[in-house]
C-alpha cells in the first residue's frame, strides 16, 4: 500500500504504534507539526484523517472504517497482533513462556522476521516509540541468539551476528552471544579479540570495565572450560515414524545422545531387548532434526530376512527405499546411497542392527567414509565395532528406592512408566497406599525394562497389581499375548528374549544358561570357574546386552527376566543340578578363605567381599547339600560382625537338618556339626530368643570337640562372650578363664586378646576396676598390633565403661565417639546402636536430656531395624532413665517394664536387678513406700547373685529411700553408709552426676532428723 503524503504516513505510523488504543489529538498534532501547529489544529488533523481513510479504502474497500474517532482522539481499530509491532510483541511474550530452546528459537525467529528495517524508518515520532521498539528488537535478537547457542548453531550464528555487533558494539549481552558463537565454532582467537575490542571501547567511550558476567565468560574461554563447548539441541523432526505415548524417564539419555551426535558421526545405542533403544533413537533423531537440514531418515532392519542379508549391499537396499532412491544404472545400492548423501548434512537412523550386524556395520563404515556430512544413529544389542563408534549403553529405567509411599515411588521412572500405562489400560487404577508396595515389587522384578513394564501394565485390568506381582515367578505365561500390533518380537516377554537367544552362538548359549546359577551377579573368576565361561565369551554376551557388567566392581549379572529364560534353557539341557553343586562348592571355598581373613587387618575388605556375594551365599546355602554345613560355619563370624543374627540362625538350622535325598548324603563331619551347633546356640541367644542362655551353652558344649581342646576353648569363649551378662555369669566367667589359659598356652594372640576383653567386662561387673583396665589395655595393645577393627572396638568398649564408672566422662565419650565412627564405617549396626546408647548415657549424666533422648531413640531404632534384641533393651532402658530424669514417671516405668519378661526368659539377672532398682525409685518418688521396698528387695537379691558391688550399692540406696519414706531414717542412714562403703571399696565412689536419688534421700533424712548421713567420697571430694 502506498501512502503518498508524508504527514498522512506519519499519522498512520502514530496510530499503528499503539493499535486498538486511541491516540490523543494533542499527541497527533505534536507528531505532525511539532512546535509549528496550524491555525486550526483539530480541523487540519481531521483533514489528514480523511486522507488516510481514502488511502486505506483504495487499498482494500471498507478499510476506511478501521480509522475511528474516539475520545480523546483517533485509533486504528485492529487487534494488537494485526500489525507487525503487535505481532512481534505477542511472539516475544510467547517465547518467554516456554523452556524448550527449540520452540523459543522458532518464536523469536518469527518475531524478528517481521522486521524489514529500523522501526518507523524515516519518521521522527515523539515519546520515543521508535526507540523503544528498536530496543525490544535488539533484546529479542539477543534472546534468539542465546536460544540458538543452546541448539548448537554456533557457526551460522557467529557469522550472522557480526553485522549487528558492528552496529551496536557496546551491547554486552549481544557481544556475549557473539563471543560464545565464535568460540564454539572453533574461532577462539576471534572470540578473544572481540572481547579485547569491547573492553577497549568501554574504557575509551564510557570509562568502565566489562560486566562481571562478560569477564567470567572471557575467563572460561581462556581456561577452555567444558561449559563453553556448547551442546546441541534438536529441532522438530520430519520424515520419522510417528510414536504413541510420552517418552518417560529418558530425558538425560536423549540429551546425552544428542550431544554425542554433535561430536561423533556414529553413535550406537546398545542395551538389552525391551529397554527402549528404538524409542530413544526416535526421540533423539526428532530433537536433532535442526542440526541435519538435509534430512533425517529411519530404517527398520529387523524386518529384513537375516538369512538373505549377507552384504552391505543387501542392507543398503532397504535404506535406499526409505530415501526414495531407485536403481539408476550400473551403480550398486551402496554407491547410490553414498552419492545421494555425499553433499548432505543428514542423519540416518539404523534400527535393530544386531539382526544383520556385520553387513550393517560394513554399510555404515562405507557411508561415513564417503559422505562427510552424514551422521548415523544406530540401535543394536551389540556394538557395530567400527573405528570412531561412540557407544551409549541404554540402561533399564531407574528402580524405586526402599520407601514405598506413592510420592517416593514416583521419583522412579520405572514406576512412572508403569503407572501411566496401567492407568491407560485399567480404568480406575491409581497409585495409592494400597497399591504402592505391589507396584514397587513389579518394577523391581521386571528390572525396569520398559517393554516388560508395558506388557505387565496391560494385565492390571484383569489381575490387579497384587495378583500380578505374586504371579511374576511365572512371568512368561502371565505376560504372553499381552500386546497386539507391533513387531512379533515385542508382543511377549519370551519373544523379546528369545529374539536375542537365537542370535547367539553355541558357546554363548551355554555360558548364558549356566550363568543363571549365580544370584546377584558374579566375578569373572566365578563365571570362569563355575560355568566354564571364558572371558571372550563373556565379553560377547556383554556386547550383545544379555549380560550386564557393572563398571564399579566389574561384576557380571543378568536381568531377572533373562535369568528366568536362561533357567528354562539350563533345565532343558539337564545341567541344573550339576551347576548348582559347582556354584555351592565355589562359594563355600570363598567363604572359608574369607573366614581366615576376617580376624585381622583385612577384616573390612573381606566384609565387603561377602556383602557383595550375599545373594550367591544365600543361594549356595539353599542348594549346597553336603557343603551347606561347611558354608554356614565359614559364614558364622561374618554374620556375627554384621549383626545378621536371625539370618544366621535360619541358615544353620537348615544346614543341620538331615539330608532329604540320597544325593545329599556324605560321610559325617563331627567337627563341622559341633561348630554349627555352637554357632546356632550363639545366634539363638543373639537373636533374642526367650530361652535360658545357660541351657543353650551347656547343650551346645556337651560332648563336643572330643579331644580338641583348642576348638572347645574357642566355643567356650564365644558362647560366653555373646551374652556375657546373661545366664549363669559365674559359669560364663569360669569358661572364659579356662579358654584364656588354653589360648595363652597355645600362643594364639587373637583369641587371647578376645578373651581378655571379655574377662575385663566381668572384672568391671565385680568392681575390680584395676584388673579390668589392665586386661582391656592388654587386649587393645594386641588388637592394635594385629590390626583387627572388631577387637579394637571390644577393647575400647571395656575401657569406655571403665572411664564412665570412674567418672572420667570425657575419656569415655572420646572412646565411644571414635568407636562409633569405626562401627559405622564397617556397618556393624548392633555395635553402632550400643555406642549411641553409651553416648546417650553420658549425655544423661551431663544433664543434656534432649541429646540423651535423641541418642537413645536413634540407638533403639537402629537396633530394632537389625533385630538386635540386647541392643534394643539397652537403648530402651536408657530412654526409661531419661524419662525419669525428666520427671515423666509413667513413661519411665513403661520403658523399664517392657523388657522384664524378656530378661527373665534369657536369665538376664543383672538387667532385672537394675530395672527393679529404677522401678523402686519411681515408686518411692510417687510416695509408695511398700512397692518401693518390695522392688528394691528383689533388686538386691539379683545384684548379690550377680556379685556386682555397684549393683548391690544401688539396691541398698534404693532400700534407704524406701525406709526413709516409711519413716525409718536410722535404718536408711545405715543403708546409705553401707552402699557408700561398697562403692569406695570398688574404687568407684558415686559420681556427682549420679547423686540425684541419694541426695533426695539424704535431704529427706536431714529434714526429718536433722542428721546428714555420712556418704564417704564423691570422686575425691569429701562429704561433710
Amino acid at each position: 500500500m502506498h501512502v503518498p503524503e508524508r504527514k498522512v504516513r506519519t499519522l498512520l505510523a502514530m496510530l499503528l504504534a499503539d493499535p486498538g488504543r486511541p491516540v490523543s489529538v494533542d499527541r497527533l498534532v505534536d507528531a505532525l507539526w511539532g512546535d509549528r501547529p496550524p491555525r486550526n489544529p483539530s480541523g487540519t488533523l481531521q483533514a489528514r484523517v480523511s486522507q488516510l481513510r481514502r488511502v486505506l479504502d483504495d487499498a482494500e474497500p471498507g478499510a476506511r472504517a478501521l480509522v475511528v474517532a474516539r475520545p480523546p482522539g483517533y485509533l486504528i481499530d485492529v487487534p494488537p497482533d494485526a500489525v507487525d509491532s503487535g505481532r512481534f510483541a505477542a511472539l516475544v511474550v510467547q517465547a518467554h513462556e516456554v523452556a524448550d530452546p527449540l520452540t523459543r528459537s522458532r518464536l523469536l525467529g518469527e518475531a524478528l522476521a517481521l522486521w524489514r528495517g529500523p522501526a518507523f524508518d524515516g519518521f521522527d515520532l515523539p515519546h520515543g516509540a521508535a526507540t523503544e521498539l528498536d530496543e525490544r528488537r535488539l533484546a529479542a535478537l539477543e534472546e534468539h541468539a542465546e536460544a540458538r547457542l543452546e541448539l548448537g548453531e554456533h557457526a551460522a550464528l557467529s557469522a550472522e551476528l557480526t553485522a549487528e555487533v558492528a552496529r551496536h558494539p557496546l551491547r554486552e549481552r549481544l557481544r556475549a552471544a557473539h563471543l560464545r558463537a565464535l568460540y564454539r565454532a572453533g574461532r577462539q582467537s576471534e572470540a578473544m579479540a572481540g572481547y579485547h575490542d569491547l573492553r577497549e571501547r568501554l574504557a575509551e567511550e564510557l570509562g568502565v570495565e566489562p560486566s562481571p558476567e562478560l569477564s567470567a565468560l572471557y575467563l572460561s574461554m581462556l581456561e577452555q572450560e567444558p561449559s563453553e563447548a556448547g551442546r546441541p539441541r534438536p529441532r522438530v523432526p520430519s520424515r520419522l515414524p510417528a510414536v504413541l505415548g510420552e517418552l518417560i524417564g529418558r530425558g538425560d539419555a536423549v540429551e546425552r545422545a544428542r550431544a554425542q551426535l554433535v561430536s561423533d558421526r556414529l553413535v550406537t545405542l546398545t542395551g538389552p531387548g525391551g529397554v527402549g533403544k528404538t524409542r530413544l533413537a526416535l526421540e533423539t533423531a526428532a530433537r536433532s532434526a535442526g542440526d541435519h537440514p538435509d534430512g533425517v531418515w529411519f530404517v527398520e532392519l529387523a524386518a529384513e530376512q537375516a538369512h538373505t542379508v549377507k552384504t552391505a549391499a543387501d542392507v543398503a537396499e532397504p535404506v535406499a527405499r526409505v530415501l526414495g532412491l531407485w536403481d539408476e544404472g550400473g551403480d550398486g545400492p551402496v554407491e547410490r546411497l553414498t552419492r545421494a548423501l555425499r553433499a548432505r548434512r543428514s542423519l540416518l537412523v539404523l534400527d535393530n542392527c544386531e539382526h544383520v550386524i556385520e553387513p550393517a556395520a560394513e554399510l555404515a563404515g562405507r557411508l561415513l567414509a564417503g559422505a562427510s556430512g552424514l551422521r548415523i544413529l544406530a540401535t543394536s544389542r551389540e556394538p557395530l565395532g567400527l573405528p570412531g563408534e561412540r557407544l551409549q549403553i541404554v540402561p533399564p529405567l531407574d528402580l524405586p528406592g526402599p520407601e514405598t509411599t506413592p510420592d517416593a515411588l514416583l521419583k522412579s521412572s520405572a514406576v512412572r512408566l508403569f503407572v501411566a500405562r496401567a492407568g491407560a489400560a485399567a480404568h480406575g487404577f491409581a497409585l495409592d497406599e494400597a497399591s504402592a508396595p505391589w507396584v514397587a515389587s513389579i518394577c523391581r522384578r521386571l528390572d525396569g525394562l520398559p517393554l516388560a513394564l508395558e506388557l505387565a501394565a496391560t494385565r492390571v485390568r484383569s489381575l490387579g497389581v497384587r495378583e500380578l506381582a505374586i504371579r511374576l515367578d511365572d512371568r512368561f505365561r502371565i505376560l504372553a499375548d499381552a500386546r497386539h500390533g507391533g513387531p512379533e518380537r515385542q508382543r511377549t516377554l519370551r519373544a523379546m528374549i528369545g529374539w536375542s537367544w537365537e542370535l547367539l552362538t553355541g558357546p554363548e548359549r551355554v555360558a548364558l544358561r549356566r550363568l543363571v546359577v549365580h544370584a546377584g551377579g558374579c566375578t569373572l573368576d566365578a563365571a570362569e570357574t563355575v560355568c566354564d565361561a571364558d572371558a571372550t565369551v563373556l565379553a560377547r554376551l556383554v556386547d550383545r546386552s544379555l549380560v550386564v557388567r557393572t563398571e564399579q566392581d566389574g561384576r557380571y549379572r543378568l536381568l531377572e527376566s533373562v535369568a528366568a529364560y536362561g533357567l528354562e534353557r539350563l533345565r532343558e539341557a539337564g545341567e541344573e543340578a550339576e551347576f548348582r553343586r559347582r556354584h555351592a562348592r565355589y562359594y563355600t571355598g570363598l567363604a572359608e578363605r574369607a573366614a581366615e581373613r576376617l580376624h585381622g587387618p583385612e577384616q573390612a575388605e573381606w566384609l565387603y567381599v561377602l556383602d557383595r556375594e550375599a545373594a550367591n551365599l544365600t543361594a549356595a546355602l539353599k542348594h549346597g547339600g553336603a557343603v551347606a554345613v561347611r558354608l554356614a560355619n565359614a559364614l558364622g563370624w561374618y554374620w556375627f560382625l554384621r549383626g545378621r543374627f536371625g539370618e544366621a540362625r535360619t541358615a544353620l538350622e537348615s544346614a543341620l537338618r538331615p539330608p532329604t535325598t540320597a544325593s545329599d548324603t556324605t560321610p559325617s563331619d563331627t567337627t563341622a556339626s559341633d561348630d554349627a551347633a555352637v554357632w546356632l546356640a550363639a545366634f539363638t541367644m543373639l537373636a533374642g530368643e526367650s530361652k535360658d542362655s545357660e541351657q543353650l551353652r551347656r547343650t551346645a558344649l556337651t560332648a563336643a570337640y572330643a579331644g580338641d581342646e583348642f576348638a572347645r576353648a574357642k566355643a567356650e569363649w564365644f558362647l560366653s562372650h555373646v551374652h556375657w551378662a546373661y545366664g549363669d555369669m559365674a559359669a560364663n566367667e569360669e569358661r572364659v578363664g579356662h579358654a584364656l589359659s588354653v589360648f595363652q598356652a597355645r600362643g594364639d594372640r587373637w583369641f587371647t586378646a578376645a578373651a581378655l576383653t571379655t574377662r575385663a567386662k566381668f572384672a568391671l561387673g565385680h568392681g575390680h576396676l584395676a584388673a579390668a583396665r589392665h586386661d582391656a589395655e592388654t587386649s587393645m595393645a594386641i588388637f592394635d598390633e594385629l590390626g583387627d577393627p572388631w577387637g579394637r572396638l571390644e577393647a575400647s568398649d571395656a575401657l569406655a565403661r571403665h572411664a564412665e564408672i570412674t567418672g572420667d566422662h570425657d575419656e569415655s565419650a572420646r572412646r565411644h565417639r571414635a568407636a562409633l565412627r569405626v562401627a559405622e564405617e564397617l556397618r556393624m549396626w548392633p555395635e553402632v546402636s550400643y555406642r549411641l546408647s553409651g553416648l546417650g548415657r553420658l549425655a544423661l549424666l551431663a544433664g543434656d536430656l534432649d541429646q540423651a533422648r535423641d541418642l537413645h531413640e536413634r540407638a533403639l531404632d537402629l537396633a530394632g531395624r537389625h533385630a538386635a534384641r540386647s541392643a534394643q533393651e539397652f537403648a530402651e532402658i536408657g530412654l526409661g532413665l531419661v524419662a525419669r530424669a525428666r520427671g515423666d514417671l509413667d513413661a519411665a516405668e513403661a520403658h523399664l517394664r517392657t523388657w522384664l519378661g524378656w530378661l527373665r526368659g534369657i536369665g538376664g539377672t543383672a538387667g532385672i536387678a537394675f530395672a527393679h532398682a529404677q522401678l523402686g525409685f519411681i515408686a518411692e518418688e510417687r510416695g509408695d513406700a511398700d512397692t518401693a521396698l518390695a522392688l528394691h528387695t528383689e533388686g538386691l537379691a539379683g545384684a548379690r547373685a550377680v556379685g556386682d558391688p555397684r549393683a548391690v550399692a544401688l539396691a541398698l540406696e534404693g532400700l534407704a529411700g524406701a525406709r526413709s519414706l516409711a519413716g525409718d531414717h536410722a535404718a536408711a542412714s545405715g543403708l546409705l553408709a553401707e552402699a557408700a562403703a561398697l562403692r569406695e571399696a570398688a574404687g568407684a565412689p558415686l559420681p556427682a552426676a549420679e547423686r540425684r536419688d541419694v541426695d533426695r534421700i539424704i535431704g529427706r533424712i536431714r529434714a526429718a532428723s536433722g542428721v546428714t548421713p555420712h556418704m564417704g567420697t564423691v570422686h575425691g571430694e569429701g562429704e561433710p
